[in-house]
């Protein structure tokens, strides 16, 4: 499923609101600071001085020496323009030091604050712990300190490398402020017009592209059930609306990335172009060779490079600042699914807000079937955690349902939980035991995993039904092969006796065979990966009322909407926040829960 206008884990909410949380923090913080900036400033005047000697030295250079028959002169200028150059090792240096009175002071508050949030969910829930803490106070704050940093000496370079050049320009003849600032100034403010919504591209494309690659694979493999009930014109038009989609974001991000190209080709070649250009002009209006040498030497050597640095911080370094510093905004923490009501926050990463009512849950009287404690997993070590200190914890008996956008971690969800992948940080535990604890047969018999791609051999019907359970009864077969509605299909194979070849059915078919094995394996927990995403309507929820109803728990990542109906408790995740309840109470406490009703209902449509 995907949740029009989804988006993934690892993006923020949005810009704006995270730079209306983070902004009120970070004034407060630089004004306990103004002496570490007043010092950071007076080294950038320096290397604003050291910018405006080199152009100057070599106009001067050009102008009184050597075009004036002066080499001694000449040599002299272009002596004070070396030193210049030499002279900006003991700028950046200082630069550096004070740097360190900004970035350290900064780290040091997240960790602390790192350290206090996980103290108070602590207390407020002893047993829970907090071990995402060591992302936050070890990873999260070193990515927040080295972007920091490197915005830091970006835009200070740029502000007053600007400045000094600017002013250089001006000192040689205004005459070039005239050539120069204009499209220096067009091409920075175009760019920074494109920032917003070219993410919001960026997002709506990435969405559009994964629908329609989903909508392709599952047509693909449903071609056979397809054909048989007639439906055709209805796949063909929701493949249409899906291509049409995905043309439209392509088109709009090719217009946004093409507008962010002009504004860096106006602000970084324009210029020199223009200076090329208006030669004859300026030569009109008095402006030297020397003038115009200095100002190719302001505009190649530091005005057009800061620029470039400065535009590709903002878009890279910028963002990455902006995302993880908002996750130490957020007032709560990550939420405990037993007992946190709908649209707790996932990992401290929302914004403050009031706080929500606790739904009563009695104390468990055995060990869960199944318990995270603080799960957190990630492709890789740097990269977006596609869940972030996770709790949850489901009961002996119950049937959950999993909800969510594509691409939010529901699959890895149930690949955590069947022990096919580990945590980054975290605890899963099976009936109260660890799974690292738990041999590979111990396991296999405790718990079996429905993926989405059925998995039958060659061999007979009852070998493939009983391949989890040999010692299977015939009253039993018979008695599951009745209750997920198979015997139809049992019967057109030739019984169960009969040769069985995975070519001869169709995925829907595929699926129904591996579902009733699922039904007569001893295992107490089923984990439906969209195992039924094949099956028609009816013949899904006839699979799932019968696989409910078998002793043990059962976990469905839903394909449709009506399976979270027949479930116990459904637990909705966003990458932000999880919310966990009925039906009805998420239709009234969660947004993104309704979104995804509301969508499913206009597809039936």
């Amino acid at each position: 499923m995907t949740s029009p206008g989804g988006r993934r884990a690892s993006e923020p909410r949005g810009t704006s609101g995270a730079l209306h949380r983070i902004g009120p923090p970070a004034r407060r913080f630089l004004a306990q600071r103004k002496g570490v900036l007043a010092r950071l400033a007076a080294w950038s005047v320096a290397e604003s001085a050291q910018t405006f000697l080199v152009g100057y030295g070599v106009a001067q250079a050009v102008d009184r020496g050597f075009l004036a028959g002066d080499t001694l002169t000449g040599l002299g200028w272009l002596g004070v323009a070396g030193v210049a150059v030499v002279l900006g090792a003991p700028v950046i240096r200082g630069v550096f030091t004070q740097l360190a009175g900004l970035t350290e002071p900064l780290r040091d508050h997240l960790v602390r604050r790192a350290v206090d949030q996980s103290l108070s969910r602590a207390l407020a829930r002893p047993a829970g712990g907090d071990r995402a803490a060591v992302s936050r106070i070890t990873n999260q704050v070193e990515m927040v300190r080295d972007s920091f940093a490197g915005l830091v000496l970006t835009l200070r370079s740029f502000v007053f490398t600007a400045a000094g050049a600017l002013v250089g320009l001006f000192s040689l003849d205004p005459a070039l402020l005239v050539v120069v600032v204009p499209p220096l100034a067009a091409g920075l403010a175009l760019f920074l017009v494109t920032l917003r919504p070219m993410a919001g591209a960026q997002r709506r494309a990435l969405d559009a592209d994964e629908a329609l690659g989903d909508h392709a694979a599952r047509t693909r493999g449903a071609l056979r059930d397809i054909t048989a009930c007639g439906t055709q014109p209805e796949v063909a038009r929701s493949g249409t609306r899906l291509v049409a989609r995905a043309a439209a974001t392509s088109r709009v991000l090719a217009r946004w990335a093409a507008v962010r190209t002009l504004a860096l080709g106006v602000a970084g070649q324009l210029p020199l172009l223009l200076l090329l250009v208006a030669v004859p002009w300026l030569r009109g209006r008095g402006v030297t060779t020397g003038g115009l040498l200095g100002a190719f030497t302001y505009l190649a050597q530091a005005l057009l490079p800061a620029l470039h640095t400065l535009m590709t911080a903002i878009g890279a370094a910028g963002t990455r600042l902006l995302v993880v510093l908002d996750r130490f905004t957020g007032t709560d923490g990550r939420p405990s699914l037993t007992g946190a009501a709908p649209s707790a926050p996932l990992s401290g990463r929302a914004g403050p807000r009031a706080p929500l009512p606790l739904t009563s849950v009695p104390p468990p009287r055995q060990a869960p079937a199944v318990e995270l404690c603080g799960v957190t997993v990630g492709y890789s070590a740097r990269a977006e955690p596609v869940l972030d200190a996770l709790d949850l914890r489901v009961e002996d008996g119950e049937h959950l349902a999993v909800v969510g956008p594509s691409g939010i971690g529901k699959s890895t969800l149930v690949r955590l939980i069947a022990g096919m992948c580990a945590p980054r940080s975290g605890a899963v535990r099976l009936a109260g035991r660890p799974v690292t604890d738990r041999g590979a047969a111990e396991l296999a018999a405790s718990r079996v995993l429905v993926p989405q791609q059925a998995y039958v051999f060659t061999g007979t019907v009852r070998d493939n039904l009983t391949y989890l359970r040999r010692d299977a009864s015939p009253d039993d077969i018979e008695a599951a092969v009745g209750d997920l509605g198979a015997a139809p299909l049992v019967e057109r194979l030739g019984g169960l006796a009969a040769p069985l070849r995975p070519d001869d059915l169709s995925q829907g078919e595929r699926q129904l065979i591996v579902l009733v094995r699922a039904h007569l394996s001893s295992a107490r927990l089923l984990l439906l990966d969209e195992a039924t995403c094949h099956l028609d309507a009816a013949s899904e929820a006839r699979a799932e009322e019968a696989l409910g109803r078998r002793p043990g728990t059962l976990l469905v990542v839903a394909h449709r909407m009506s399976s979270a109906v027949r479930a116990d408790r459904i637990l909705v995740l966003d990458g932000v926040r999880a919310a966990h309840g009925s039906h009805q109470e998420l239709l009234e406490g969660s947004p993104l829960y309704r979104d995804l009703v509301g969508h499913w209902h206009r597809n039936r449509g």
